[in-house]
């Protein structure tokens, strides 16, 4: 003889509840998927200067504001000056190396002003990455970037 096991209502409605639970996760459940935008810094021009815009669109530095890199290519022995200008928003210019460590960083410029003035010798040949932001992630706007390899003079 076999006995059935009947369950009061309460009870029963708790063990179905994990199943219900179960399936409709299932059911709802969503793919994911990578972003569609992958980081790429942007190549120097040929002359090494570009009129560009810093704005809430490019990377987020992770202590406010955001920033903006370019490659360029640069040789050992090379002593470069990287000069940085907007009238818009207070400017801060990184030189960042071929294995990712900053060779030299830039607030204010020896003229006063908040634009940035870089010197660097180039001691690896690589490409390099030069970074605009703004200082304490206040501000964005229109800059002009310039790149310049210093000669000696004759």
């Amino acid at each position: 003889m076999q006995q059935s096991m009947k369950l009061s209502r309460p009870v029963r409605s708790l063990v179905w509840m994990p199943i219900a639970l179960a399936c409709t996760l299932g059911f709802s459940a969503v793919k994911a998927q990578a972003q569609n935008a992958i980081y790429t810094p942007i190549p120097m021009p040929e002359n090494r200067e570009i009129t560009d815009t810093l704005s809430e669109n490019d990377i987020p530095t992770g202590v406010g504001g955001f920033a903006r890199d370019y490659t360029v290519r640069l040789e050992d022995g090379d002593q470069v000056a990287i000069d940085l200008i907007s009238e818009e928003f207070d400017k801060l210019v990184t030189l960042v190396g071929p294995d990712g460590t900053t060779v030299g960083e830039n607030d204010d410029g020896p003229d006063g002003t908040t634009n940035s003035l870089l010197f660097a010798r180039i001691t690896q040949s690589g490409t390099y990455t030069v970074r605009v932001r703004s200082y304490a992630g206040q501000g964005t706007g229109e800059f002009l970037l310039r790149v310049a390899r210093l000669r000696p003079v004759p």
